[in-house]
């Protein structure tokens, strides 16, 4: 049986559900109509983490968004699936698109929808307020909630796991 740091250590790739791990899952509208998303900032770090370690990420998400498109292009994520309501076929079109296979990815989500995706990828994890049937099947549950560092969590366990958070963290106090 393969274990959680060895599942973490395979991962290539990061795909991100956004309502209830991005965020805390509340959707706000300005008087104009306007969706208004709050993002954490720790999450964001984290997400450049992965990237700076050449840790691909991706959104698959079934709302659209402007806000969500900002907050990706500030961050550099390039890859961005809105309006995916049937998330488990997407992932065959990304490992076309990639070369990866499902064990060489993993995804985050916090309900229902992501169950099919999250069955079907390498490493499965959930926020720690994700609905209880996605905690009971995630190989990782963070101890953080959605948009609450839940993000930052998984990218600091993905580090460790490929023995580069000790670099890291050298990195940052020379």
């Amino acid at each position: 049986m393969t274990t959680l740091t060895e599942k973490l250590a395979a991962v290539q790739m990061v795909l991100l559900d956004v309502d209830g791990v991005l965020t805390e899952g509340r959707i706000v509208y300005a008087d104009s109509g306007e969706e208004i998303k709050s993002f954490s900032v720790r999450d964001g770090y984290g997400i450049r983490m992965m990237l700076d370690a050449g840790i691909q990420v991706g959104i698959v998400t079934g709302r659209h968004s402007p806000a969500l498109r900002h907050r990706c292009l500030d961050l550099g994520i390039k890859m961005i699936h809105e309006g995916a309501r049937q998330k488990a076929p997407l992932l065959a079109a990304i490992m076309a698109d990639t070369g990866l296979s499902a064990a060489a990815i993993a995804f985050m989500g916090d309900d229902l929808p992501d169950l099919p995706i999250m069955t079907r990828v390498g490493c499965a994890v959930a926020v720690a307020d994700a609905h209880e049937e996605l905690r009971r099947r995630a190989d990782m549950v963070t101890t953080a909630r959605g948009g609450r560092g839940a993000v930052r969590e998984l990218a600091e366990a993905l580090l460790k796991a490929r023995g580069k958070w000790d670099s890291l963290l050298s990195s940052l106090t020379e």
